[in-house]
């Protein structure tokens, strides 16, 4: 058995998309910091950052000379039916500019290549993968090679376990950060992870496990002080799955922000249930700029296919207590869920089109992932097969739903609507061309009736 030693790690972020607004690696940066604090040498790439340069990703690797080189999957596809977009063909051509240059084996991991990890290695020809939280499995990896011992089996599987201190502080890069805060001046933190909730579509459970497990909110903080201090940051975006969850962990959060007098503009994803007034005025007081509310179906009886806990008055009321404390809100709904027909389809569009002070993106489909109820569900009804392939995107429509009747619908019933975006994205270019002109945030907050065009937004922090 050989002794083991430091070795060099050279870590890759693969994901090309860039809208509505480009997301810094965040997950890639926490993998980072992990393998630093243990002692390796670690090189952070951005394949976006770098303008999908595979020249520029050469003569890195060339300068670095890693010994092992990882590869982070953000996202499969676009999930847009109307609009598809495949991301791991950019992947493939990674992978073999690296094979040309370099005898350093290859590890997968990240959101995307854990959603189907056998398929995603056996497709891209990679060495292994990692399945999971990859802070934890990528440093046996590491200290296992150091000493020439491989695993003999290539994907590497481990239950979400981490918690408080044992999710590390992001391994922020300065020269990558730099790109994202100029592509809107959005930066990303991670509060915690794991999700209770039981959406039939949704692959987070899977990946995170249905355990909310927080962060050290002492970690939490001093990120966004860094991010402030140290990168310019003007704009936190929270990248937990629900942001308000049922526990309360977000409320300590925001204490610890208040304590600190922390005051930056910041979004995040909701649930529209169980919030209230007093809580609304702690998320103002740290800076609450805008919220991602997860709608996603417009009628009672789609939103109960989605295996939703909430009815679509809890959705009006969340976007009237928003509203009332004068925050930007946005929802995302989905048309063709389980038990949605032309009926409900009609209601549907009536009942967003009556939400008031608001942004709206409709989608048509949801794109079936492995391992969730609505693939097991899909199999039942006969629009996949068991054990049926799903890299190449299938989008459940209700069964009995005309899909071109369903386009035809909701074009016309959004039609001249601002503020409903169908498909939803249709506006990508404007937003991104904003974002150059150095406006900050999500910018979809313009499209809402009644608001004007802002102006760029000076950094504002206090304390």
């Amino acid at each position: 058995m050989g002794k083991a030693k430091s070795m060099k790690v050279f870590l890759i972020s693969s994901n090309i998309a860039s809208t509505p607004y480009s997301v810094y690696p965040l997950g890639l940066s926490m993998v980072a910091a992990s393998i630093k604090d243990a002692g390796h040498s670690v090189r952070q790439f951005d394949f976006l950052a770098s303008n999908r340069s595979i020249e520029e990703l050469a003569n890195q690797i060339k300068d670095f000379s890693p010994e092992l080189i990882g590869i982070s999957i953000r996202n499969i596809d676009n999930v847009n039916l109307l609009n598809e977009q495949r991301y791991l063909d950019a992947v493939k051509k990674i992978i073999q500019e690296i094979r040309l240059i370099s005898k350093a084996r290859i590890v997968l991991g990240g959101s995307g290549f854990s959603i189907m990890p056998e398929i995603i290695l056996n497709e891209l020809a990679a060495d292994y993968g990692i399945m999971g939280e990859g802070e934890s499995l990528i440093l046996d990896f590491i200290n296992n090679a150091s000493k020439g011992e491989y695993p003999l089996e290539r994907i590497l599987k481990g239950s979400p376990k981490l918690s408080g201190l044992g999710i590390p502080s992001a391994c922020y890069d300065k020269s990558i950060m730099e790109f994202y805060l100029k592509s809107g001046n959005v930066a990303s933190v991670q509060t915690k992870r794991g999700c209770t909730y039981k959406c039939v579509y949704c692959s987070y459970p899977v990946l995170e496990g249905t355990d909310i497990r927080s962060r050290d909110i002492d970690s939490v903080v001093d990120d966004i002080r860094n991010l402030i201090d140290n990168h310019g940051a003007k704009y936190i975006f929270f990248t937990d799955s629900v942001f308000n969850d049922g526990k309360g962990a977000y409320l300590e959060v925001l204490r610890k922000m208040h304590e600190h007098k922390i005051n930056i503009p910041w979004t995040a994803f909701f649930k529209p249930q169980g919030l209230t007034d007093e809580a609304l005025e702690l998320m103002k007081l740290t800076g609450l700029k805008a919220a991602e509310i997860g709608a996603d179906a417009s009628t009672d009886i789609t939103l109960k296919g989605l295996g939703k806990s909430f009815l679509f008055k809890d959705i009006i009321e969340c976007n009237q207590l928003f509203a009332k404390h004068n925050i930007a809100t946005a929802h995302y709904f989905m048309f063709g869920c389980p038990g949605e027909n032309r009926e409900t389809v009609l209601e549907g569009i009536t009942n967003i089109k009556n939400l008031q002070k608001t942004v709206s993106f409709i989608f048509m489909g949801i794109r079936i992932l492995p391992g969730t109820p609505l693939a097991k569900l899909s199999e039942k009804e006969g629009l996949i097969k068991p054990d049926q392939n799903l890299l190449e995107p299938v989008y459940y429509i209700a069964p009995g739903l005309d899909k071109r009747w369903l386009e035809e619908t909701l074009t016309q019933g959004f039609e001249g609507m601002r503020n409903c975006v169908f498909p939803p994205d249709a506006l990508d270019s404007s937003l991104a061309f904003l974002h150059k002109l150095g406006y900050s945030g999500s910018l979809w907050d313009m499209l809402i009736p009644g608001n004007s065009v802002r102006k760029r937004e000076r950094r504002k922090v206090a304390g």
